[in-house]
C-alpha cells in the first residue's frame, strides 16, 4: 500500500515539476523581489511554546521528550507581556524592512487560530489570542513587510513519515511517536491548507521562509515532497509572495530568494550551506544568524554579539549583495530580551546615520577583503574600512573614480590613478566601526 501511495504521489509531482520548470514569474513576484533586496535588513523571531522551556527550539528533539508530555507545556504558555506594536515599533527603529516570524516550528504548534489543529496558541493555550493576527495588524499599520517562516517537518504529527536513513546519517526521530505508513498525503494536505489560512486571513505576506528538507534527504529511497505543487499553490494565492526554502542546496524552480544559513554567501566558513549551494545570481540572497548563539529563547545564552559585531556583519553581508536576517528568540513572557533591544537601538542609530551605503545597494566591485568591502549604488561606490594598518589604500577598479569623500563628514579625500585603479590616501589611520569612503565613479 505504502509503494502504491508512494508511487502515485511521485507520478503527481513529477508531472506538476514540468509545469514548474516553465513557471514564469509574476510581474508582482519580480517586484517583491526587487523590494526584497533593496531592504537588506531583516529580523528573524524564533518563538513558540518551547520557550517555556528556555532551551531552545529544538528542546523536544534533543532533549529526548516525549512529545505527549511536551505538549502539556501549551497550557503554562501565557505570554502576558506581548505588544505586538512595541515589537514592530522596535524593529522598524532598528533600520529593518521585514519580520520573519516562526508561524510553525518543528514541534508542530501553530501560532494562530487555525481551523485545522486545536495544538495552536487560540486553542491550547490560555491566553487565547491570535498572535499572527496581532503581529500582521502591526506590521502592515507601520509599513514593515511580515514574513512567515513554516515548517516541513513536523516531530508531533503521527502523519508526519519518520525518515528511513541509510547508514551514516542522523535520524532525527522522538521518542513515543506513532507512524501511519502512507500518511504523507494526509499531511500534505494539511501543511497546503494551513499554508492557504496564512496567505488568505493576514493580508499581504511577503514571504513562505521554509526551512529545508534536510530531515528526508538521507533515506534510502526518494522522499518526494510535493514542493512544486506547493509552491504554485503559493504563487496562485499571492503573486507577490516571496518563496524561500533553507536547503543548504541550489535554489529549486519556483523558490525566489536563496537562504544561507550563518554563513556570507559562498563562504563556507562554519555555517550550514554545503558545497551544492552555490550562489546563485539571479536570486535574491538572505543570511540568516543569530544575535546570540540560539535562534529560540534559551536561558543560559547571554553571549550576545557586540553591536560592532552585528553592524560589520550587516555591511559585510550587503558587500556580497545579499540580506542580513537577524534572530531574536522573544522570552515566554512575551518580551524581547533587553540585550536584544539594546542592540536594535544601536543598529538602529547607525542605520540612520548609514543606511544610504547599504539600502537598495548591490554587491560592490572589490569582494570582501582583510580591511572591509564594498556595495555600489549606481555611479556610487561605497569603500567600508573595517580594519586598515596603514594610511592607504590601494583600490583594484576597472571603472573611472572622479571623487572621493569621507561619507559623513563629507570632507575629501585624496586619490591618485594607477594602472590597476586607484589608492586612496589618509592623513591618518581610519578607524572606527566602519570608516566609510564614498567614490563617484563612471
Amino acid at each position: 500500500m505504502k509503494k502504491i501511495l508512494t508511487f502515485a504521489l511521485a507520478l503527481a509531482i513529477t508531472s506538476s515539476a514540468l509545469a514548474q520548470d516553465q513557471h514564469t514569474p509574476s510581474p508582482e513576484n519580480l517586484a517583491s523581489r526587487q523590494e526584497f533586496a533593496d531592504s537588506k535588513f531583516g529580523i528573524f523571531l524564533h518563538w513558540g511554546i518551547y520557550s517555556t522551556f528556555a532551551q531552545c527550539e529544538w528542546y523536544l528533539h534533543r532533549g529526548k521528550i516525549n512529545h505527549q508530555e511536551y505538549k502539556k507545556a501549551a497550557d503554562a504558555f501565557y505570554p502576558h507581556r506581548f505588544n505586538a506594536k512595541e515589537w514592530v515599533a522596535a524593529i522598524k527603529d532598528s533600520g529593518a524592512k521585514y519580520i520573519t516570524f516562526t508561524s510553525r516550528h518543528h514541534d508542530g504548534f501553530s501560532m494562530w487560530k487555525s481551523a485545522y489543529t486545536e495544538y495552536d496558541i487560540a486553542d491550547a493555550t490560555p491566553y487565547k489570542r491570535d498572535i499572527i493576527k496581532e503581529l500582521a495588524r502591526e506590521c502592515h499599520k507601520q509599513g514593515i513587510r511580515l514574513h512567515l517562516y513554516y515548517s516541513h517537518v513536523d516531530w508531533s504529527r503521527d502523519d508526519y513519515p519518520w525518515p528511513t536513513v541509510t547508514k551514516g546519517h542522523r535520524n532525527h526521530r522522538v521518542p513515543d511517536r506513532d507512524h501511519h505508513d502512507g500518511g504523507y498525503a494526509n499531511y500534505y494536505k494539511f501543511m497546503n491548507n494551513q499554508l492557504t489560512e496564512l496567505l488568505t486571513k493576514y493580508g499581504k505576506i511577503g514571504a513562505i521562509w521554509f526551512d529545508g528538507y534536510w530531515d528526508q534527504r538521507h533515506n534510502a529511497e526518494k522522499f518526494e515532497w510535493g514542493l512544486d505543487e506547493q509552491y504554485a499553490m503559493i504563487h496562485r494565492l499571492q503573486p507577490g509572495c516571496l518563496i524561500g526554502n533553507n536547503s543548504h542546496i541550489a535554489a529549486l524552480p519556483g523558490e525566489n530568494f536563496q537562504i544561507f544559513e550563518r554563513d556570507l554567501p559562498g563562504e563556507h566558513k562554519g555555517g550550514h550551506s554545503s558545497k551544492e549551494q552555490t550562489v546563485s545570481h539571479k536570486l535574491p540572497l538572505e543570511t540568516c544568524q543569530t544575535m546570540n548563539k540560539s535562534w529560540g529563547y534559551t536561558v543560559r545564552d547571554t553571549n550576545y554579539k557586540s553591536l560592532e559585531y552585528l553592524i560589520r556583519y550587516l555591511v559585510s553581508t550587503a558587500g556580497k549583495g545579499a540580506n542580513l536576517l537577524l534572530n531574536i528568540g522573544p522570552q515566554p513572557n512575551g518580551e524581547l530580551p533587553a540585550a536584544a533591544l539594546e542592540r536594535l537601538k544601536g543598529m538602529g542609530e547607525w542605520m540612520r546615520k548609514y543606511g544610504d551605503t547599504i539600502y537598495g545597494t548591490t554587491a560592490g566591485d572589490i569582494a570582501a577583503q582583510p580591511w572591509g568591502v564594498t556595495t555600489r549604488k549606481g555611479d556610487r561606490l561605497f569603500v567600508h574600512i573595517f580594519d586598515l594598518k596603514e594610511k592607504s589604500l590601494n583600490l583594484p577598479l576597472n571603472c573611472t573614480v572622479e571623487s572621493a569623500h569621507v561619507f559623513d563628514s563629507k570632507a575629501p579625500v585624496k586619490f591618485t590613478t594607477t594602472a590597476e585603479g586607484v589608492t586612496l590616501s589618509f592623513d591618518e589611520v581610519p578607524s572606527g566601526t566602519d570608516y566609510i569612503v564614498e567614490l563617484k565613479t563612471k
